[in-house]
């Protein structure tokens, strides 16, 4: 049924039968997909159902959806033109791995980060209002999602304006999914009903139009604190209908049937409407549905055994962060540790099962967890941040205003800094160091291995101002940890390789470290290679002592405002003439694709780089 389908506006006509085998043919594909490819699987095949459901009913040629964060939109992308083209999702040329609007006109808005879809669905609507249009807008979001400040602010702004957005709440882990059940399906009907909701009406106006209205207020009043009461007692969206929302659910989300009847009943109402459906991440795959933490962003895995591919490797710099924070907790009882919604992907969870009061998991509210950080620190406490370079982009506020205008020492951990694959450009961290660099009483810094990694984290905790660290996805080189780490010279960078008379120093940031000393046995000729580590403070001696007559700068992020800008920068204000050659990524968006690609196509390989210095050389 599935290579038969040419539009998903057929979908509209098929039977719930045809509807099931095409599910089950869907998870086939993307269970065969991923386990190749790697992906968000987990959260596509618990929406399966959810999107058939979907298409079955509205016409997504004028109505639009938005799915939020996008993990959970593969079957979105198999229905609308991409199936022949799945098994390219992640890799280098093919599908992304979220919705991307250049992709399809059924992307309506491209995601990746988390909780924007209510405030883009909401924006899609007034468009269509303004514009004499009537299409439908549909907002998909995740429990965890609705975690997001954002999601609330949307939230709240349309049930102000009473306009007909739709809401799917699909909730896959909350405990507000208990209500799931005949009473939930029964209440929504009776609510749907146009009869109940007319009497309703009728029963307000006459309350308030008793000859004494003082007294209808106060039956009105009264009236309504005992139907919220019950409500709240056996109905979880009492919350939503606070905010101006009409809440329906909780209904099952793998009942195409349930879905598709409750669809078709709103879609004429004329108010915003929140549905909330309860899936089962992972659905129809065993070892997802045990695992799903595991199987949320996976990679290569046995399709028969569940069991993940892995390569031996060195430990990766998440292991090395999560080691070191528990063993300098041990000793100092100040340290606190706050993630995003991210403990297993940030190292943290050993940390959390060892300090459990000292552990705090915000959810995905990257800006409370800043500020909260904050918080602990003007109380006397050392407080840790880890999150994601790609995910701190969202509170730089808090970094800016919250922590270094107080000059409170928070230590930000970013984790995945640089090019990080197949998730692609939402998700790279390219950005970090720019935008830290141009707050004032940060230092920012990146090891040039595992073991240098160690050595900053304990040296950071030592400091009284904020310090970020950041360092890449995925194994180290395999160097040497000590355990107790040698002292580092806060400020200063290092010579990796230094030889009197070069006519080329390379000053390499962090993962471009190894890069750079690939490129000097490359080099017929003397060549310096400089350990930058401090990305701010900027070691200005080692650069004004620097007697070559190139100097070169290597980063894995952004050329605008990053390290290589902060050279120039001094370059410039000291009047020195020396040559300047930067390499990192310019000023676009990088696309999806193994890190060997990416590195590749952004010119940072020990070959290309080698080549152009050869040709700035002359």
């Amino acid at each position: 049924m599935l290579e038969s389908l040419k539009s998903p506006a057929e979908l509209q006509k098929m039977r719930l039968s045809e509807l099931k085998i095409l599910a089950s043919e869907i998870r086939h594909l993307i269970l065969e997909t991923v386990s190749k490819n790697g992906g968000h699987l987990a959260p596509s095949l618990g929406t399966v159902e959810l999107t058939l459901a979907l298409y079955s009913v509205f016409n997504f040629g004028k109505d639009k959806i938005v799915w939020d964060v996008g993990h959970q939109a593969y079957t979105h992308k198999i229905l609308t033109g991409r199936r022949d083209s799945f098994h390219t999702i992640r890799k280098f040329g093919g599908l992304t791995g979220f919705p991307n609007r250049s992709e399809s006109p059924y992307d309506f808005f491209g995601v990746g980060h988390s909780s924007t879809s209510i405030s883009a669905a909401l924006g899609l609507l007034l468009a269509e209002e303004i514009q004499n249009k009537n299409g439908k807008v549909i907002a998909v979001i995740g429990d965890g999602a609705l975690t997001g400040g954002e999601a609330f602010e949307a939230l709240n702004h349309a049930g102000q304006l009473k306009k007909n957005l739709i809401v799917i709440l699909n909730d896959n882990e909350m405990s507000i999914a208990k209500n799931v059940g005949a009473l939930s399906e029964y209440l929504s009907e009776v609510r749907l009903n146009p009869q109940y909701r007319r009497a309703k009406r009728d029963f307000e106006n006459f309350i308030k139009n008793l000859p004494i209205s003082d007294i209808g207020d106060k039956i009105l009043t009264a009236a309504n604190s005992v139907r919220y009461g019950l409500k709240s007692a056996i109905v979880p969206g009492t919350i939503f209908e606070a905010l101006g929302f009409t809440y329906l659910g909780p209904i099952d989300g793998h009942d195409i049937h349930i879905m598709q009847d409750i669809f078709s009943k709103i879609k004429d109402l004329d108010e915003p409407i929140l549905i909330h459906v309860h899936t089962t991440k992972g659905k129809g795959y065993k070892p997802a549905e045990n695992s799903p933490e595991k199987f949320h962003g996976v990679g290569k895995f046995n399709l028969d055994t569940g069991e993940i591919f892995k390569k031996p490797a060195p430990p990766t710099y998440t292991e090395i962060f999560s080691k070191a924070i528990v063993d300098i907790a041990r000793q100092n009882k100040k340290i606190v540790a706050i993630t995003a919604a991210m403990p297993s992907g940030t190292g943290l969870k050993n940390f959390s099962q060892e300090f459990p009061d000292r552990f705090f998991d915000v959810g995905i509210a990257e800006e409370h967890a800043v500020t909260l950080a904050a918080g602990m620190a003007a109380g006397g406490l050392r407080p840790v941040v880890a999150i994601y370079s790609t995910f701190i982009q969202r509170a730089y506020d808090q970094i800016l205003h919250d922590v270094c205008l107080q000059k409170l020492p928070v230590i930000f951990c970013l984790d995945r800094a640089g090019l990080v694959g197949e998730d692609g450009a939402t998700h790279h961290g390219a950005f970090d160091m720019a935008f830290l660099r141009t707050i004032p009483n940060i230092n920012i810094l990146a090891p040039k291995d595992e073991n240098e990694l160690r050595q900053m984290f304990f040296a950071a905790v030592k400091q009284e101002n904020p310090v970020a660290i950041r360092y890449p996805r995925g194994s180290g080189s395999g160097a040497a940890v000590d355990e107790i780490p040698q002292n580092l010279d806060w400020g200063k960078a290092e010579y990796v390789k230094k030889i009197d008379g070069a006519a080329v120093s390379i000053f390499a940031v962090g993962s471009m470290v190894s890069v750079a000393q690939e490129v000097a046995q490359i080099l017929n000729f003397p060549v310096n290679v400089i350990n930058a580590r401090f990305i701010k403070p900027l070691d200005k001696n080692i650069l004004a002592a620097e007697t070559s007559k190139l100097l070169v700068t290597i980063e894995e992020g952004t050329l605008s405002g990053g390290f290589g800008a902060a050279v120039a920068e001094f370059l410039e204000d000291e009047n020195i003439s020396t040559r300047l050659l930067r390499f990192g990524i310019h000023d676009k968006f990088v696309e999806h694709g193994t890190r060997a690609e990416l590195l590749k196509l952004c010119g940072l390989t020990a070959e290309q780089i080698a080549n152009a210095i050869l040709g700035a050389k002359g």
